[in-house]
């Protein structure tokens, strides 16, 4: 049963001491109770994470385009993108 901060802080020696979770006693440290955090799961759609791969992806194309054009004519048709 948990209890209230109030009644966990004990005064030794004009000290105040605290219990820690484990109910040992600290001198020199208010800590707050530990809490188990669940993980988020792994798998399937995260929006964050598609939309950067999104935007990836049209900066990549249009370095893709960019380069052919750069690149002339003939590379336009017959380079990277092997057209011709």
């Amino acid at each position: 049963m948990a209890q209230s901060p109030s009644t966990d802080a004990q005064v030794i020696r004009g000290a105040t001491v605290t219990t820690e979770d484990g109910g040992r006693l600290n001198a020199f440290a208010s800590e707050p109770r530990m809490q188990v955090v669940e993980a988020e799961q792994g798998w399937g759609f995260h929006e964050r994470a598609e939309k950067l791969n999104g935007r990836m992806a049209m900066l990549g194309f249009i370095a893709l385009l960019a380069t052919e054009i750069a690149l002339g004519g003939e590379a336009f048709t017959h380079g990277l993108l092997g057209l011709g």
